[in-house]
């Protein structure tokens, strides 16, 4: 549904930050599934373990809020080009069940739960091959930049 060049509208990230390669299905102000495919190159791997390596957790929550971000975004209408940004302002009951590996195609789904005065919460799970590696509730702020 959207490939990367189409998520880097909707995203003000980029290498190595950008943590979503492919959206394949987007209802607006529902829901959204989409995939990180996680590979041995990724510059973080170097020292997260250069012998065990794993992905660290902040970055699959971060890969998770960015498929919110995209969802919020395509929800509104809005793009960061227009002067709106989406910042990542806080989560609940952020649970990680097993470790994200290279080779691993992590597929990320976020859920709206609320929007209010441009605060919006998200329902937020991530998993490889249908085993769950992290969930949580997130909140996401709109503003202008």
């Amino acid at each position: 549904m959207m490939d990367v060049n189409e998520i880097r509208e909707y995203l003000p990230h980029r290498y190595p930050f950008l943590l979503v390669d492919r959206v394949i299905e987007l209802n607006k102000g529902e829901s959204i599934v989409a995939y990180k495919n996680v590979t041995v190159n990724e510059p973080f791997f170097n020292g997260h373990f250069p012998d065990h390596p794993v992905m660290p957790g902040v970055l699959i929550v971060e890969a998770m809020a960015q498929a919110a971000g995209i969802l919020g975004f395509k929800t509104m209408d809005k793009k960061p080009q227009d002067g709106s940004i989406y910042y990542f302002v806080g989560s609940d009951k952020l649970r990680f069940k097993r470790p994200v590996v290279p080779g691993d195609q992590l597929k990320l789904e976020a859920k709206v739960i609320s929007e209010r005065r441009g605060i919006w919460k998200f329902d937020v799970h991530a998993s490889v091959e249908g085993d769950t590696v992290s969930s949580a509730t997130i909140l996401c702020a709109d503003r202008k930049v």
